[in-house]
């Protein structure tokens, strides 16, 4: 398992000046980062993971409303082997048919993604465990509808904040969870008020261990009230020195 940055994190730096935010992000110590939006920034981006020796292993992009062929032509241009979606409304999480729909739709974009060596897999906020389908959170019952190969990145902190245990959410799940969100805070949905890793209410440690199937770790901010790049500074630095020799 190693750990990886949320590009989405840097959103406001990476705008102002990509090359200079990922080395930024190498020199901090990762050398993973979880792309998003990348269709758009493909060219430049590729370049500047090169140029800092970072790599990609999963990024973020709207499958089931944007241009699937263009979106996975991208991915393996960066050498993302993971394409994940990352919202899917609160409004198609409410009842069954809507959610069999969404899986459906998804099951057919990992069998494209297929066809380009590319894996697909999902992203939850709180409002997939907010929901109860059926006696279960509306996320396991999506995951059970998924296509094998498909695979979840369960974002732990969303989790808690939709009121389940991100510890038992993750052991329930099983293999399926490949990839998860790492971030802390007060666990409200107050962005600003998120906070590094081992400084919040999320039990960090015992949330990675109960992912007994992980690949990446990624840690995000979905925003702060602090300086970011100190933020994910020390958010690194608990995570390695907790994972002894877990790598960045």
């Amino acid at each position: 398992m190693s750990y990886a940055l949320q590009l989405y994190t840097l959103r406001d730096a990476i705008a102002g000046d990509l090359p200079g935010t990922i080395r930024r992000v190498a020199d901090i110590g990762f050398g993973q980062v979880e792309p998003y939006n990348f269709v758009a920034m493909a060219k430049e981006l590729g370049a500047a993971l090169k140029e800092n020796g970072l790599t990609a292993p999963s990024g973020h992009a709207p499958l089931l409303s944007q241009d699937q062929d263009g979106i996975f032509a991208a991915a393996k241009e960066l050498g993302i082997t993971t394409v994940i979606e990352p919202y899917v409304p609160a409004g198609q999480w409410q009842n069954a048919e809507d959610i069999q729909e969404t899986a459906a739709r998804l099951n057919a974009a990992a069998r494209k993604g297929a066809g380009y060596g590319i894996r697909v897999g999902y992203h939850n906020h709180q409002w997939e465990l907010e929901s109860t389908i059926e006696g279960r959170t509306a996320l396991e019952y999506f995951a059970d509808l998924l296509d094998p190969g498909l695979v979840l990145e369960v974002d732990t902190y969303w989790v808690a904040v939709g009121g389940q245990d991100p510890v038992d959410l993750l052991t329930r799940l099983g293999d399926r969870v490949k990839l998860i969100h790492i971030k802390d805070g007060p666990l409200t949905t107050d962005t600003k008020a998120q906070q590094p890793a081992g400084q919040g209410r999320l039990p960090v440690t015992e949330v990675i261990a109960a992912a007994t199937s992980l690949e990446v770790g990624v840690v995000e901010f979905d925003d702060y009230s602090g300086d970011i790049f100190e933020g994910i500074t020390e958010s690194l630095s608990f995570l390695t020195a907790s994972g002894e020799g877990i790598k960045a």
